[in-house]
């Protein structure tokens, strides 16, 4: 049995989803073939190389989409070479479709192909927004902007 029931856990989580919803797509998208196969390399803090083995694929016959948290790399089968007779075919040549799962703020940073290799850097850009800021403490009152953009010191109140 490869069903995994995570409604028991989601009845009482909000805005879990997501997360739901990708582990549903991890469990569902499972290549029994591994085809083609790849590795996943940690670089750095932030930093991946995904590589694939494309034996026989050109730059115009691959196609990476990045969209909604999906890395998908896709290769068309290059034309068969007319009037060639193969004793053994073991180099693979099929089309191919493969999703990778991308967590939050990974970004793909580049691709090339070299010997049969394509390798994707990937980097976790988290947002400026996003990224924990110090805020100073200063001696005094603070200062609080009133609705008409001038500054001013709390009121004390009565007691």
């Amino acid at each position: 049995m490869n069903t995994l029931d995570f409604a028991p856990l989601l009845r009482t989580a909000i805005g879990f989803d997501r997360l739901a919803r990708t582990l549903e797509t991890a469990r569902a998208s499972q290549d029994p073939q591994g085809y083609p196969p790849y590795n996943i390399e940690k670089v750095g803090e932030d930093s991946y190389v995904l590589t694939m083995a494309v034996a026989g694929f050109g730059p115009d016959d691959l196609e990476i989409v990045a969209r909604d948290n999906v890395l998908t790399v896709a290769g068309r089968a290059p034309q068969a070479d007319e009037g060639r007779s193969f004793l053994h075919r073991g180099i693979a040549g099929r089309a191919f479709e493969r999703r990778f799962a991308l967590a939050d703020h990974i970004v793909v940073d580049g691709a090339n192909l070299e010997h049969g290799l394509l390798q994707l850097a990937l980097k976790r850009v988290v947002p400026e927004a996003l990224k924990p800021r110090r805020i100073p403490v200063q001696p005094g009152r603070p200062v609080i902007a009133n609705e008409g953009g001038q500054d001013q010191a709390p009121q004390a109140q009565a007691a």
